[in-house]
């Protein structure tokens, strides 16, 4: 039996053995073998730290005069860790400061020399991959945080130029940098007084005018959508206006002010700084290659985007989840792999108890587009099947809707294999898509121009996509067609994104996610600010 060591012995075992070897009496020496001392205990309970200190013999990275760029690197991201939404106090950048102005032995600069290495790894962490763990602030919220090694952080920093290493740790994406920037923006508004006064009543449409017309018009001006204009009249430019503010907000671009467009456009610059800091957040979860082609879903936009080397090369509207709790659209990242023209609708086991369970009890004959199956795959008998025998426990039987015009799934589904059992796919209820909110599906995407989706998707692996999709389509049999190169895709969650070449856009938060999102930033130090200049 051998007696449990515990770690700082294990610890100092390696840093004795390493001033063994190269040991020495003299008093430079015997301070120095103090602050590795030290160093070895401070780091013996933060196995990432062991290992990089003991590769080292336990010598610091901050602690001499040659770590002077190192440690005015490290000060200098952390005092800037609010222009990213991190939690500034959590850093304590001038607290730091001030104890290493104090620290005047080896053994209290070895102590400070961990913490300084800590600090650096939280910061690091913080502003890489986020502050948060995603599905601990909402469950439908599966999305694999990047994270990185801790001791191969600090080992690649210890060996890189400081300022750019610590550079190189947010998202490089231009979306961050736009993000970024716009924050800024916000918080320089917030510090010249916002948007002003809110507009107040109802309904506001061309050719209206008075005191409401006017308070419409000075939130336009402040918003940047409006010239300036002395008019009292709700005008032709008033209507380009709004139909510029609508478009920015996803609202459909009618020109009038009505209710749903009046709520957005009283949103506070508060609340719109808030969703920058989210979507932020946000983009640090996904801080990874996203591929060169992807497919992009943004839930609050309702639409699925083809990229391409970073340029959308493809659009269309799309309908998502239902805001009940078990309809909504979950976020997560995948692999399609192929699709499938002329599919079967397996209906999923939570519709068919939920749903179609009662409607056979009621009447046995109910929902005849759907062929019910036992567990051998025999088809059931409606006239002799006794259903009010089941429960949506008991309830032993399959249903599946044969490929046709009307099928739920409409004439093709584009599959990314998941244990979600999501995928993206046409529908025959074609008129949701002209809606401005479109939540009704049980969470899959439907897409409202699934052919054209399916043509470019194709296009990269034959030289007619139109004509091979057609072919397959007009055997009217399922068949299942593979893409050559498997394309990511990326459900996502955005009330707050960019454009290269226009305005910062805002969409409604259907779900409530980011609501909750802000609140756990909150709850770890983030706050708004008012910056001037």
């Amino acid at each position: 039996m051998f007696a449990r060591i515990a770690p700082w012995r294990v610890v100092f075992h390696f840093f004795f053995a390493a001033l063994i070897v190269g040991g020495s009496s003299s008093a430079a020496q015997a301070q120095s073998m103090e602050f590795r001392q030290a160093v070895a205990e401070a780091a013996a309970n933060d196995a990432d730290l062991v290992a990089f200190y003991r590769e080292r013999n336990f010598a610091g990275i901050w602690a001499t005069s040659a770590d002077r760029n190192r440690r005015n690197a490290l000060m200098t991201a952390l005092s800037s860790a609010a222009d990213h939404g991190l939690p500034a106090g959590s850093y304590d950048a001038e607290g730091l400061v001030n104890r290493l102005r104090a620290a005047s032995t080896p053994a209290e600069q070895g102590r400070l020399e961990v913490e300084l290495s800590r600090l650096f790894l939280d910061y690091a962490r913080d502003v890489q991959t986020g502050i948060l763990v995603p599905s601990r602030v909402d469950a439908a919220i599966h999305r694999q945080v990047p994270l990185r090694s801790r001791a191969g952080t600090l080992s690649a920093f210890a060996q890189s130029s400081p300022a750019a290493f610590i550079r190189s740790l947010p998202p490089q994406t231009p979306e961050y940098t736009r993000l970024m920037r716009e924050k800024i923006e916000m918080e320089r508004l917030l510090a010249r007084g916002g948007w002003g006064p809110t507009v107040p009543g109802g309904k506001l449409e061309r050719g209206d005018s008075g005191a409401r017309v006017v308070a419409l018009r000075n939130r336009l001006i402040a918003m940047g959508f409006l010239g300036r204009t002395t008019t009292q009249t709700y005008d032709d430019a008033i209507f380009s206006a709004v139909q510029q503010f609508q478009l920015a907000h996803g609202l459909a671009t009618d020109g009038t002010a009505g209710p749903g467009t009046l709520d957005q456009i009283n949103v506070s610059p508060e609340r719109r700084l808030q969703s920058i800091i989210v979507a932020m957040e946000r983009e640090r979860w996904i801080n990874r290659p996203r591929g060169e082609r992807h497919i992009w879903v943004n839930i609050t936009d309702f639409t699925a985007k083809i990229i391409d080397n970073g340029v959308e090369t493809f659009s269309t509207r799309s309908v998502v989840g239902a805001r009940d709790e078990d309809r909504v659209t979950p976020e997560f990242s995948d692999v399609m792999e192929f699709m499938v023209i002329n599919p079967s609708w397996y209906v999923p086991r939570s519709i068919i108890t939920k749903e179609y369970l009662p409607q056979l009890q009621r009447n046995p004959n109910a929902v005849r587009n759907l062929v019910i199956t036992d567990s051998r795959g025999r088809v059931v008998n409606r006239a002799t099947a006794d259903f009010s025998r089941y429960t949506a426990a008991t309830f032993p039987y399959s249903m599946r809707e044969p490929p046709s015009q009307g099928n739920a799934l409409g004439l093709v589904k584009f599959m990314f294999p998941n244990r979600y059992n999501i995928y993206l796919h046409d529908t025959p209820a074609k008129s949701l898509f002209g809606r401005e909110v479109r939540a009704y599906s049980h969470g899959c995407v439907r897409l409202a121009d699934p052919f054209d989706f399916a043509y470019a998707l194709l296009a990269k692996q034959t030289a007619d996509p139109e004509g091979f999709f057609q072919e397959r389509l007009r055997t009217g049999r399922e068949q299942r067609v593979d893409l050559a190169a498997p394309v990511p895709v990326h459900l996502i969650y955005r009330t707050a994104y960019t454009q290269a070449d226009g305005r910062t856009q805002f969409r409604r938060d259907i779900y409530g996610r980011d609501a909750r999102i802000w609140n756990a930033l909150s709850r770890e130090g983030v706050a708004l600010r008012a910056v001037s200049g």
